[in-house]
Parts: structure tokens; sequence; C-alpha cells
């Protein structure tokens, strides 16, 4: 059905309320586009509101549009507000009947994360690469127990190369689109040929057991699109537009994604910031972003600098640190809110006192009005949480730590899930695995081992071989009888699960059926009851699917593929009661009110590993991206001395504070001392020029012996402006930069 052409007024209320930027981002006619949108100016409603002008002018219909995020609950809200917008001035797609409303909407649309769009590609595309639809998502708990298990096969020792070590490895050689072969022709020695080995393993492994882990998600999908041009073809040709959010933050194996998806009609808007490019470690390259205009030569580029979160000294802070780095698209956020308060910059005697203000502050605001859920405090490293939450319970002061215990991480909710996947894939001997003795019932792990080899022996599934216990060689008497019954009560629950019962029946009728609960109950503990609540929640979140369900292929595959897709992150509370501590790395995305910056020393923040890699550059963007979660207040705080592994550290001012412009800053002396604003990372006693203090600065010779309480003997290796010094220390033959004038070095 056609639509009606929509009138101008529909345009012009789409329109309505956008900065010039922004409007011209969400008309911009065709090819590529880089949208660099600072922190805090409207990237998501430039995003938002492009969809749906897109549809509204029928440009694309609605399941032409392929837009990316990177966490479902930033996929749910850009669908939401879609559906919104389509939905006022009664304007449908094209392909929408006069019946069709937001639930066809969200149906139709393409807005999803990057393995979720993956994951609804291979649904229909995995057999052509040997996979039924029927495939399994193993979780990073699922992927480190089947390396494990290769690492035993080759007979590997497991000290040397650890299953964390090794699946980090293969994770990272995935996101670089590298293979096995690939991966051991990198450098060639015995450790990179011994990983590439197990990878090799690994991957011959969960083919067989018709698995996937997360990384495959994506590699699988580029791998079809690569090797059949007819896919690639389809699929390119059916995404009219590709859209993608936080670009600064995709790997090779997405950029390479995008490459394909958006072939044919090279209608790719991305939209980022190189500068809170932050996850190197998970493979994210901020070449994508810096390169795109050398990528795609006829992109038009658009500046979001206008920032609706923060007030201008805020920003001019943010600025003025990120001023500092080579690799940058250059843009300076601006606000029209006005310059608010000074910046608080505390210096403390140690990580106690440092606590003990910080909560000081948070109960003087609560007292003076202030929300609990307005307070976020943000550290590098969670080691450094420990001393603040022990302030925080002393006081009495209700706190969440992000970046703990998530729901679908609870053993329970994954001994449940582990259920279900087996009843939905037989093949999936991890999942077996995890749920064969528990609860308790004489499935012991020799017994379990025996049944996995002669499953391997024969090349049949484990399910089978289970199902068959008397064949199994070395299998004891009782052994046999614990996994007939066990099988007895799989095969009764799995026919249920073929005839399609909803979820939740299933779901409930296992926890049942196979003792899980029944042992649970016996325990008569607080924490069992714990257990129970929870398996009542997933019991409740598979009924919500089911309510949700208009398809007949909403089955249990489906269920099992969106809570294996459920981000960390998506597990956020949003709670009045709770002050909210996190990393810096969690913080991204996020905005509060009040924000407390903590350990903000040399070696804390800038992390010494970074200093030492040459990674100080996305170390200062993680800066830029901790100043710019601040709406209103934001106080940074370092201290004089730290304990680091059990011994007391001498604490330099990060050299980040000393990038922030003076007149920005609080120089309330009673409590801290006031930057100096002219030598990174130096400050200026009271009462002291900076003159007087360059006078004072101790020199050091390159060449010249020298020790350091913590570090040991060392030689300088050289000096930097700012009287900064270069020492190369034996013990570790690290060279780390020192503040000449505070750091506690003597000549020998």
């Amino acid at each position: 059905m056609l639509a009606t052409v929509p009138e101008p007024s529909v345009i012009d209320d789409l329109l309505a309320g956008l900065n010039e930027p922004q409007r011209q981002a969400v008309v911009h006619p065709a090819g590529p586009l880089l949208v660099l949108a600072g922190a805090g100016s409207g990237k998501t409603r430039v995003l938002t509101h492009r969809i749906a002008w897109l549809v509204h002018t029928e440009r694309a219909r609605v399941g032409e549009i392929l837009a990316i995020t990177f966490t479902n609950k930033a996929a749910q809200e850009m669908r939401e507000r879609v559906e919104l917008l389509l939905g006022h001035g009664g304007i449908r797609s094209p392909q929408m009947g006069a019946e069709a409303g937001p639930s066809f909407v969200s149906r139709s649309m393409w807005v999803l994360t990057f393995h979720a769009a993956c994951a609804r590609i291979l649904r229909s595309e995995a057999p052509r690469l040997g996979y039924t639809r029927q495939y399994t998502i193993y979780d990073q708990a699922d992927s480190r127990r089947l390396v494990k298990r290769c690492i035993d096969q080759l007979d590997i020792d497991p000290k040397r190369f650890t299953p964390a070590m090794v699946a980090n490895q293969i994770s990272a050689a995935k996101n670089q689109l590298r293979d096995a072969d690939a991966y051991g022709q990198l450098v060639g020695g015995y450790a990179e040929q011994t990983i590439a080995d197990v990878y090799r393993l690994y991957e011959t492994e969960l083919l067989r057991m018709n698995a996937m882990d997360f990384d495959d998600l994506l590699v699988r999908t580029v791998n079809v699109l690569e090797l059949f041009p007819e896919v690639r073809a389809r699929y390119s040709a059916a995404f009219r537009h590709v859209l993608v959010d936080e670009y600064q933050d995709t790997n090779p194996v997405q950029y390479r994604l995008l490459q394909l998806l958006a072939e044919e009609h090279r209608n790719l808007v991305v939209v980022g910031d190189d500068a809170q490019s932050i996850y190197s470690f998970r493979s994210a390259d901020i070449r994508n972003i810096l390169n795109f205009e050398d990528d795609f030569p006829d992109a038009t580029v658009i500046k979001l600098e206008q920032n609706y979160r923060s007030t201008q000294t805020i920003l001019d802070a943010a600025n003025a640190v990120i001023a500092h780095n080579r690799a940058q698209k250059p843009k300076t956020l601006w606000t029209d809110v006005g310059p608010g308060d000074p910046i608080k910059i505390r210096e403390l005697d140690d990580e106690h006192a440092e606590a003990r203000y910080v909560v000081g502050e948070i109960d003087r605001l609560v007292d003076e009005g202030v929300s609990l859920a307005e307070i976020a405090c943000f550290y590098r490293t969670n080691a450094q949480s420990r001393v603040l939450e022990d302030t925080l319970v002393r006081r009495e002061i209700p706190y969440q730590v992000i970046g703990g215990t998530k729901f679908y991480e609870r053993s329970e909710i994954k001994d449940a899930i582990a259920y279900l996947t087996v009843l939905g894939n037989p093949a999936d001997a991890i999942s077996f695995t995890r749920c064969a003795n528990v609860p308790r019932r004489g499935i012991g792990q020799t017994s379990l081992s025996r049944v996995l080899a002669h499953a391997d022996a024969l090349g049949v599934t484990v399910w089978e071989a289970a199902a068959s216990p008397s064949q199994v060689p070395g299998l004891g008497t009782a052994a046999i009888r614990a996994f007939e019954r066990f099988m007895a009560t799989m095969q009764a629950l799995r026919e249920r699960a073929e005839q399609g019962v909803p979820v939740g029946d299933l779901l409930e009728s296992l926890l049942h059926e196979t003792g899980y609960l029944e042992a649970l109950e016996a325990e008569r503990t607080i924490e069992a009851q714990g257990r129970l609540e929870n398996l009542e929640e997933l019991v409740e979140v598979a009924r919500e699917f089911d309510a949700r369900a208009e398809q007949q292929e909403d089955t249990l595959d489906v269920f099992l593929q969106q809570v294996a897709l459920v981000a960390d992150a998506d597990t956020r509370v949003d709670d009045g009661g709770m002050a909210t501590l996190m990393t810096l790395h969690n913080a991204k995305g996020l905005e509060y009110p009040i924000v407390f910056v903590i350990g903000c020393e040399e070696g804390v923040f800038p992390h010494s590993r970074a200093i030492e890699e040459g990674s100080l550059e996305e170390e200062r963007r993680l800066c830029y991206v901790a100043i710019t979660r601040a709406m209103r207040d934001l106080t940074m705080t370092f201290a004089r001395r730290r304990n680091v592994f059990g011994s007391a550290m001498a604490g330099l001012p990060s050299r980040f504070l000393g990038e922030i412009p003076p007149d920005l800053v609080d120089d309330d002396r009673r409590i801290a001392p006031a930057l100096t604003g002219t030598r990174p990372g130096s400050w200026s006693s009271p009462g002291r020029s900076q003159q007087q203090q360059g006078d004072d600065t101790p020199t050091f010779r390159m060449g010249e012996d020298v020790a350091h309480p913590a570090f040991g003997d060392g030689v300088v290796t050289g000096s930097e402006p700012g009287g900064i010094v270069v020492v190369r220390f034996a013990g570790d033959g690290a060279e780390r930069k020192l503040m000449a004038e505070y750091a506690p070095l003597t000549r020998r």
C-alpha cells in the first residue's frame, strides 16, 4: 500500500527543536555521513529523528533501515522513540497497512545491537556454514569451559596457558578477523602456536556442538556475507540506510560487517565521538572514526558541539584536557545554560581521608535536599571502591556498585538456562555438563567424562550417548541408573519443548521435575530462599516473553537467544535511594548532576600500565568522559599517599589535573592547594610563587644513579618540560616519569 505524502507540518514538527547541525544531519539526503557528536550533544535525538524523517519522506520503509547500537537498553530506547515519532501525525510507512501500529513498527524495525542483528541474520543463514537454526550462543563462562576442555585434550599446561588467557586471545583474534592459522603466523613463537592449536580445536568443537560464542555471531555473519555473494547482495539491497551509534567503539569485524551491509546503497551514517574512544582493550579501533573520510572520500562531516548536559565550566575543563591529545578530530563543546560552579580539586592525606571527605560531602548534600540518585563516584579500577564502600556502610548511606553480579550471571539462573539450552540443542555438551548433576543425582565428574568421551568416539551428541548409558564403557551400575532417570525426565521435557509449549510453562515444569526447586527448599537458608526468588523472576521473564510472542517462530530458541544477548550494562539500577559507584569505563554514556572522581594520581589515573605502554591518549579520553558525565557539580580528588598491593606509595597529582585551566578550579587552600596551571601535574604550596617553586626544583643529570623508596634503584634516562624526570628502574626494567620536585628520589 502506498503511503500518503506527509503534510509539510508533520516534517516541520519533526525538525522543530533541533539545532542547525542536528537538523543538517537529520535531513542529509544520501551518501556516507560522519556525525561527530560531542558529549551530551543529542546524538540519540539525531538518530531517531533521522529514522523517522526517512520513513515520513518515503526515502525508506521501516524494514529497510538498519540502526545499530551497542547495548540492548540503547536499542530499546531508540525503538520506543522512533515508534512515538512515527505514530504522531498518523503517518505510516509505505509497507504499513491501515491497521498497523507501533507493535508492527517494532517488529519490522532493525534497531538492534551488533550481536542481535547478526543473530537475526544467522537464524536464516547459519545452515550455509554447517549450523542448524537452533544453534546455541555461548556466553563467556561457557566459552571458557570449552577452552579448558580443549587445553586438557591437547595436554597443555593449564597453569601456563590458563583458560581465561587463552579465551581472551581467541576473542581478540576473532575481533581482528584472524582465524587460528592467521593467529599462529602473527609471531610464530611457541606461545602463539600453542594458543593457535587450542583455537583450532575450539572452533572444531564449537561447530560439532552446534554452538557459537559471542564473537562468532559477528565473525560468522561476515563469513556468510563474504562467502555467498547472493546473500551479501540480498542484505545490502534490503538495507537502504544503515545508521550506527557509538561508532568510535567499533572493532575491525564490526567495521567489515558495516562495509558489506552498506555496499550497494552507501547510505552509511555513523555517529560517534573520537574523544570518547576508551575501549581498546575490547579491540575497539579509534582509527575507524579518525579515518572515516579516507575510507569514504565523498563523506559529509557534521559536528555537534552544543552540549545539553553540563555547565560551561565543566565543558571548558573537558575541552582543555582533551586538547592535549594529538590523535583527534577537534571540536569545542559549548552550552547556553551558564558557567556554573568551579570544579573542586581536593588533596587528601590518603585513601581513607579521601573516602571520608567524599562520604562527608555526600552527607552534606543529602542534608541540603539532594537525592542520593543524583550522586555518582567514579574510579579507575574496581579495587578502589573498597575503602569508599566501607565508609559508606559505616555511615549507613545506601549505594549500588555497578559491575557486581548481574541477574543472568547468578549460578541458579545459569543452571536453569543450561537446562533449557539442552532441551533446545541436545548437541550442546557444555550446557549438558553444567546441569547433569545439579542438583546432585549421582552423576559424578568421572561418569560424565566417560559419557562425553564415548560421544566423541562414536561421533554422536552427548544426549544420544547419555540416553544409552549401558553402552558407555566403564560406567558403573549406579551411574547407569542415574543417567537413565535423568534422561527419562529430560526426554519428557524435550517432547513438550518440541510441541511448542509456552517457555514459562516449560521452565516451571523443568524446575519442579528435575528436583531443582526441591533441593533449594531443603536447604532452608536465606541464600537458598534468595535463589528461589531469582528463579521465580526468571519464570516471570519467560512468561513475559510468551505474552509478547506474536509469531510462530517465537519459541524456545528465540527466548534463549534473547537471554544470551542481555549485556552487563543493561542491568543498571535507577534507584532513588542509592548513590552510585562505578569504574570510569562503566560511566560512559551516563550522566549525574553531582560527580566525584577519586584517585586522580599519577600511576592510578592515568594508570601506570597506560603510561608504560604508551596509551596515555586513551587515558586522557577516559578523563574527558569522566568530566563530561557531570551536569552541574564536579569534584576530583587525589591522595598524597595510597596503599597499593599492601605498601604505601607516594602520590603525585595526576597530570590531567594540571591540564585544567586554573581559572576553572576552586582554590580553597584550606583544603587543597590551587593548581598552578603552567606545569602539568604540579601544585603550588600556599604562600609560594611560581618562580620560587621553579627555583627549588631539584635537577638530575642524564645517566645519574638514583633511588626511590618504592621502585628501588634506577638510572635517569631523560627529562621533560615541567620538571619531569624520566627514570628506568632496575627492579622491573620499566621507565617512569616522575615530578622531580615531589618524587622521593635520592642520588646514590
